[in-house]
This record gives C-alpha cells, sequence and structure tokens, in this order.
C-alpha cells in the first residue's frame, strides 16, 4: 500500500504542468505575507532616505527572497501538523504535491541567495537583521508556539525587524529612536493580527495539539483582550508623529482618522455572542490599517 501511495505521488508530479509548479513554489513561500515584509522593509528604507533610489532594490529583494526562504522552512516544520488541520491539509508537503526534501532544497537556495544579495548591496547590518529575522521565526517562534498559547508575543519580533534592514540599508542607525518607534507599531500589531486568526481557526490549531489560548479564555474574554491590543495600535501609531518622522500635518490627520476607523470597527469584538464573521473583518481592518499607516507614512516622504 505504501508503495502504491508513494508511485502515486510520483506520477503525480509528472504530471504537473509548469504553471502548477509555480504556484507550488508561490504557496511554499507564503508570497502574500512575504511581499507585505517586503513592502515594509522598503517603508523603512524610504523613511530615512527620504527618496526611492536604486540601493532600495538589495533589500527589498534579498529581504523578499530571505523570507520566502523562511516560508519554506516553515511549511516544512508544520508538515505534519499542517496535515491535521482542514485549511492546511492541502498545502503542497501534507498534500504530496512536493517531497520535503525538494522543500529544503528550494529554501536552501532562497535563503543562500537571500543573504548574498543583503550582504553584498546592503551591508553585514541589513544582512544580520534579516538572518536574526529568519532565526527568530524559524528557530524559537515555530517551535515556542507548539508548547506556549503566549509564544505569538516573543514572535511578534518577526514583524518588528524587516523595517529596520530597509532603515539601515538606507545608511541608518539601529538605535535611531524614529526606527525604534516603527519597529515597535510593526511588533505592537502583529499581536491582534494573529490572535485574530486564532479565534477564527482557533479550532484547527486544537486539532492539530497547539496550545491555544481559546483553551484558557472564553471568546468573549478574548475579543474584549484582542480589543485592546487593536487599541494599542491605534495609540502606538500616534506616538510616530512625536519622534520627528512625519512634515505634513495632512498625514498627521490621516493617521488619526484611519486610527478612528479602526477602533469604530473594532467596538464590535466587544458585543455578547460573536460570531466568525465578526472577527473576519476586524483581522482584515487591522491588515488594512496597517497598510495605510505604511502608505501615508511614504506619502508623506515621497510626495510632499
Amino acid at each position: 500500500m505504501q508503495t502504491l501511495a508513494i508511485s502515486s505521488i510520483k506520477e503525480l508530479k509528472s504530471r504537473m504542468s509548469f504553471r502548477e509548479k509555480i504556484f507550488i513554489v508561490i504557496e511554499l513561500a507564503k508570497l502574500r505575507i512575504t511581499t507585505f515584509v517586503t513592502l515594509t522593509t522598503m517603508f523603512g528604507f524610504v523613511c530615512f532616505a527620504g527618496k526611492i533610489t536604486l540601493d532600495i532594490i538589495a533589500p527589498a529583494l534579498g529581504i523578499l527572497l530571505l523570507s520566502s526562504g523562511s516560508a519554506v522552512i516553515n511549511h516544512y516544520q508544520e508538515r505534519n501538523t499542517d496535515a491535521l488541520m482542514k485549511r492546511t491539509k492541502n498545502r503542497p508537503l501534507p498534500s504530496g504535491k512536493i517531497s520535503p526534501k525538494s522543500a529544503l532544497i528550494l529554501a536552501i537556495i532562497l535563503v543562500i541567495s537571500g543573504s548574498v544579495i543583503l550582504y553584498w548591496g546592503s551591508g553585514f547590518l541589513a544582512f544580520a537583521l534579516g538572518l536574526l529575522n529568519l532565526i527568530w521565526y524559524n528557530g524559537i517562534y515555530t517551535p515556542l508556539k507548539k508548547v506556549n498559547p503566549l509564544a505569538i508575543i516573543p514572535g511578534s519580533v518577526v514583524g518588528a525587524l524587516p523595517p529596520m534592514v530597509g532603515w539601515v540599508a538606507a545608511g541608518g542607525s539601529i538605535v535611531d529612536p524614529q526606527i525604534l518607534i516603527l519597529g515597535f507599531f510593526f511588533f505592537i500589531w502583529q499581536i491582534p493580527h494573529f490572535w485574530l486568526l486564532l479565534m477564527i481557526f482557533g479550532k484547527d490549531y486544537e486539532q492539530a495539539g497547539f496550545p491555544t489560548l481559546t483553551q484558557l479564555f472564553s471568546v468573549e474574554q478574548l475579543s474584549r483582550i484582542t480589543f485592546i491590543w487593536i487599541t494599542a495600535t491605534f495609540v502606538t501609531s500616534m506616538l510616530i508623529p512625536l519622534f520627528g518622522i512625519l512634515k505634513n500635518n495632512f498625514v498627521e490627520f490621516g493617521l488619526l482618522a484611519s486610527g478612528i476607523w479602526l477602533i469604530w470597527n473594532s467596538v464590535k469584538l466587544l458585543r455578547p455572542n460573536q460570531e466568525k464573521i465578526w472577527f473576519r473583518f476586524a483581522f482584515r481592518e487591522i491588515n488594512i490599517f496597517a497598510i495605510l499607516v505604511v502608505l501615508l507614512l511614504m506619502i508623506d516622504k515621497l510626495l510632499i
């Protein structure tokens, strides 16, 4: 039976078109997530440089490849638990569309390529921060979330590092208060981002054996805690102008208006008898808010 299954998988692979293989690579690289990581890296570069130059290519491409390699490693690390969850069982590795060995080879190629580009194109510090992000995500956060439901709090460091890569690649200092507040914003944002995801797919995580906050708190309690973190995300965004990053009052007003919109729409989390649809809306809205913050600050630097 096992031999038959292996031969079936090989036959499936041989029948794949080039287009299907590309889609597998895109899924393994978690392109939607890694694209946002690349955007925040470019954001950090623009915030220091105040303009877009050809020098932005190296940190952007380097982080895209490095974070894609990290994503493939994550697929490899979680292939067995992915097979137990409804939303992930059809991913390339648990479904047999690609072998673990092939995935690791792809990850090594992506990580080495990204590291070389970052090192030679943006300097040692940018490379070191990019590599630290990979180690933190794959070596610390991924194992930790299997044993601790609060792993996302230290794990959120991975959201703070990409803009720092862009900042130092443009010539900035890693201890500059401006990049520290920007990194802190993305650190805070990532916590409610994940907890909303947990409330949407909590049963899946429990089925796969992950310790989850849904085992410690009721849905109502988690909703209130998440609302507090969403509010903290808004408050952190309003601290950004205090560090002298913005030049235009209209952009400051845009930040304030975006934050009020976020809080207004997130109040529904405080309603009793929550439905998943509200968590999905809140998840979408906090991500839109993060994108709005990035766009507003880049507009301030580039167009005003």
